[in-house]
């Protein structure tokens, strides 16, 4: 368990959010990263044969699920057909260990807020009510909750979802989807509507 910790904690430490890597900017006077070649695929391929299968069993171990696993495993070598060329050779492993690891830890930051935002929509209903059963009825009401939610309007849960998952602005929301900032709050409006009706909420804001 110690060993697999210092690799965690290693892969999360010194990974800037261009996709770079500590320790490897080059030195003053050198060509920037833009300006040099990106990997050549026999390279990625090359790494991906090396590397694939340790880096989805560390994933495996973050994630807990072999799907989210692939996913993220798939970004990490996207990433490293785009920005593979900022790290050295030598350090060209633990640059994708880093990247894979931000990428985890980031769906593990959202499935954390969906968990927290769901509960507390689904609580505000049963608020000021207590009872012995009071467990059970949360639960049943965070069910509700989720079902409302995959019910929605594509374009109106994707709205919910940016907003309260990944807690955009509207302002974001609306660049990031390409429309009007009055559309994306119509949006949200009908979307709570629609959860309102479907699951009674009380007190949420």
């Amino acid at each position: 368990m110690a060993k697999s910790e210092s690799i965690t904690e290693r892969a999360g430490a010194s990974y800037r959010a261009d996709g770079s890597c500590a320790g490897t900017t080059a030195e003053a006077g050198a060509p920037s990263t833009a300006d040099q070649p990106k990997l050549d695929p026999a390279v990625v391929a090359a790494l991906y044969a090396d590397h694939a299968e340790p880096l989805r069993r560390f994933l495996l171990g973050l994630l807990r699920d072999p799907a989210l696993a692939g996913d993220v495993l798939q970004t990490t070598f996207t990433k490293a057909v785009e920005l593979g060329h900022t790290s050295s050779a030598e350090s060209r492993k633990a640059w994708l260990f880093q990247v894979a690891y931000r990428e985890a830890a980031a769906i593990r930051r959202r499935q954390a807020t969906a968990a927290r935002v769901t509960k507390r929509l689904a609580w505000s209903q049963r608020a000021g009510e207590d009872s012995a059963d009071e467990p059970l009825i949360r639960f049943e009401t965070v069910e509700a909750v989720r079902a409302a939610l995959a019910k929605l309007p594509a374009k109106q849960r994707q709205v919910v979802e940016m907003r309260i998952y990944e807690e955009k602005t509207f302002a974001t929301i609306a660049e990031e989807l390409g429309i009007p900032l009055g559309t994306a709050l119509a949006r949200m409006r009908a979307a709570l509507e629609k959860l309102r009706n479907s699951v009674p909420l009380r007190d949420y804001r």
